[in-house]
């Protein structure tokens, strides 16, 4: 008769995101109360609380725990679960900021922030740009609060210690990672490999890598695991945007909340546009470059967008990209030191972020 130990338990993944909304409620109603204390403007925290509610599938709180987890983490979890909790603010932080540079309208099926503030705000003689920059600051508040969050998550001294400089360097490669972005925006090209790199930056590392390393580091993990995590979260993280880009283009808007046409006014470099400039002839290319970035692009050009993008092949090559990194992502994990309830919500989580319609 074999006997579980508590790593072989199953982890209840949708019973840590509870536990995880929890420590955000908990911190963001204390702030409430000290923002009142100090006779400061509540207007700012009360719509940041909004956002960080209206939706969001706490991926990265969720893979820090995991991380934990997959290096054998033992004692109380609750100072691991507040630190994870910070992450989503820090996401909260990148996603205010993303939405205004990429002059987004909705975001999880609501107005953006920044859009949100500004129609707040309409009595002003100029609401768009008092929006913009009031969500802006909104986003730094966020980066503020989510390291006072981690700062008081109850760690022990040698845990902060091990923890900041997995945090430094997520901070680091989003925002470079971001930069990189905007700098592919100028013009279209079949430049596959520069976006993949955008990608490993902006997304794998930030939303999957660095999570799990940070999980890793409290539990005190080595090398060795720190190897194992990256193995797994790096095409994983890939598969993830790549499905993200599929999605802002051929997704469903009642599903996805976010319009399937920001993207493609955007004009946004993905992989997918890359591929198919790569592969298509002149007049699909003439196409491409005539419509995709136009501010004002109707329901009917982008449809023309999406002919495109699927004649050439571009849409296909990107579902084989996906399903070759799920599967590198799934592969990483034979053989690696993580306990068994560890590799099975790894291999859970590897599912879901790959298949999703949202």
């Amino acid at each position: 008769m074999t006997t579980l130990t508590p790593f072989d338990v199953p982890l209840d993944l949708s019973g840590l995101r509870k536990q995880i909304d929890t420590a955000l409620d908990h911190y963001l109603t204390v702030r409430a109360y000290t923002t009142q204390i100090e006779n400061l403007p509540p207007l700012p925290l009360e719509v940041l609380r909004d956002f960080v509610f209206a939706g969001g599938k706490r991926i990265r709180p969720l893979m820090c725990v995991l991380g934990w987890h997959a290096a054998r983490g033992q004692g109380d979890g609750a100072p691991v679960i507040r630190a994870a909790a910070s992450l989503e603010l820090f996401h909260a932080f990148a996603l205010i900021h993303d939405d205004i540079m990429d002059r987004s309208d909705t975001r999880r099926g609501r107005p953006t922030v920044h859009r949100d503030l500004a129609q707040r705000h309409r009595h002003r003689a100029d609401p768009e740009r008092f929006g913009q920059g009031a969500a802006l600051l909104l986003g730094d508040l966020a980066l503020a609060f989510a390291q006072e969050m981690l700062d008081g998550a109850g760690l022990s001294p040698a845990q902060l210690a091990a923890a900041l400089p997995t945090v430094d360097a997520m901070r680091i490669a989003v925002i470079y990672g971001q930069y990189m972005d905007l700098d592919t925006a100028e013009q279209l090209t079949g430049d596959v490999a520069r976006a993949l790199a955008v990608i490993r930056y902006k997304t794998a590392k930030y939303t999957v890598e660095h999570p799990l390393h940070l999980g890793a580091a409290l539990a005190g993990g080595g090398p060795a695991v720190r190897a194992a995590l990256s193995a797994y979260a790096l095409p994983l993280g890939e598969a993830f945007q790549l499905r993200d880009d599929l999605l802002g283009v051929f997704g469903d808007p009642a599903v996805t909340g976010k319009p399937a046409l920001d993207d493609l006014r955007e004009g946004k470099r993905t992989v997918l546009l890359a591929l198919a400039l790569r592969h298509a002839d002149a007049e699909q290319a003439l196409t491409l470059c005539r419509l995709v970035g136009d501010c004002a692009l109707d329901e009917e050009q982008a449809q023309e967008v999406r002919a495109v993008l699927t004649a050439t092949g571009a849409r296909a090559r990107v579902e084989n990209l996906i399903s070759d990194q799920q599967c590198a992502a799934l592969r990483a994990l034979d053989g690696a030191p993580f306990p068994a309830a560890a590799l099975q919500a790894l291999r859970e989580v590897a599912h879901a972020l790959t298949e999703r319609v949202s």
